[in-house]
């Protein structure tokens, strides 16, 4: 067992200098000379986009995730399979539920053409889910940048390493601690789920089966997911103002309305219910602990330096 402890101390020991270096590594004004109009090109693509469908936001706060939470920040989760890997795209977590993929080809190809072979792929996704959180009326925050992208990509990393919306709040705690985050930290980060979607296959359970649950919600989003067909009906993640960044999704916890599982093991008699009910009650303390989890986020394992490449096509190796 001390053997054990020591293990753990020395591997998040190990796990918190990497975050240090790659903060260090990264700077907001990595582009200020070489592609000055980085920045406000893809702020202009994003809010577009999120003007045209506000559902986009979401999703491309979303990519960004999915991206950096299986092996860093790279834009892996961008790369289309090849003879050689089976990209990430495919993984139970991301099939035909990622989204936005056209909207970083767009910013891509703008970026292209005004600064050839400068941006990449992962900073595009780091600084897209920042302006997707402000076109949403959330708060914003420093975007490092000077990241590189991956030349390879791994569905069984994806698997294996994406949290499931069936967890409950100790595999979820252990999910995110892996990564490197604490518990305030992850309940902070799940509060993404204020806007958004889901497809009736991944809560039908928890809206026939649980008790924890608000009556009338359970039955008002039964007659959009039946129980045994409509798995792609979609639901939104917060039932009250889906389409702005606020803390709603806190008190919908608070009052048994959280659409997914995982999302109300949050507030279900544990741990993190003291949290919860903190951002519930302050939405300007849960914008300023959002902001900073998605800077430690960002900075999970990126690739830099001379590591990996500045790809072309973010949908593909150079």
């Amino acid at each position: 067992m001390a053997l054990n402890s020591r293990c753990n101390v020395v591997f998040f020991s190990v796990l918190f200098s990497l975050l240090a270096i790659a903060s260090s590594q990264l700077s907001s004004d990595f582009y200020a000379t070489s592609c000055p109009t980085a920045l406000s090109t893809i702020k202009s693509a994003v809010k577009s986009a999120v003007s045209k469908e506000r559902r986009m936001g979401a999703s491309l706060l979303r990519l960004h995730f999915h991206d950096c939470f299986v092996n860093g920040c790279d834009a892996s989760v961008l790369l289309d399979d090849t003879s050689s890997f089976t990209g990430e795209k495919s993984a139970a977590a991301n099939v035909n539920s990622l989204r936005g993929f056209d909207v970083i080809d767009d910013i891509k190809s703008q970026l292209e053409s005004a600064c050839p072979g400068t941006v990449s792929c992962a900073d595009i996704l780091a600084v897209a889910a920042r302006d997707s959180v402000v076109a949403l009326g959330g708060s914003s925050w420093t975007v490092g940048l000077g990241r590189r992208d991956s030349t390879t990509a791994s569905k069984d990393a994806a698997t294996t390493d994406i949290p499931s919306p069936q967890l409950d709040l100790s595999d979820l705690i252990t999910a995110f601690s892996n990564k490197g985050f604490t518990t305030k930290e992850m309940v902070v980060l799940s509060g993404a789920h204020t806007t958004g979607q889901a497809k009736c296959q991944f809560f039908r359970g928890r809206i026939y089966n649980e008790s924890n649950i608000d009556s009338d919600f359970a039955t008002s989003t039964q007659s959009n997911c039946p129980s045994t067909d409509g798995d792609s009906n979609l639901s939104p993640l917060d039932v009250t103002t889906n389409v702005l960044f606020d803390n709603a999704y806190f008190k919908n916890l608070v009052n048994k309305k959280g659409l997914l599982h995982s999302d109300q093991q949050l507030f279900s008699g544990g741990s993190t219910d003291s949290q919860v009910t903190t951002y519930s009650t302050s939405s300007s303390t849960f914008y300023a602990d959002f902001s900073s989890a998605m800077v430690k986020m960002g900075n999970l394992s990126p690739l830099t330096g001379t590591s990996g490449q500045i790809r072309t096509n973010c949908r593909l190796v150079n």
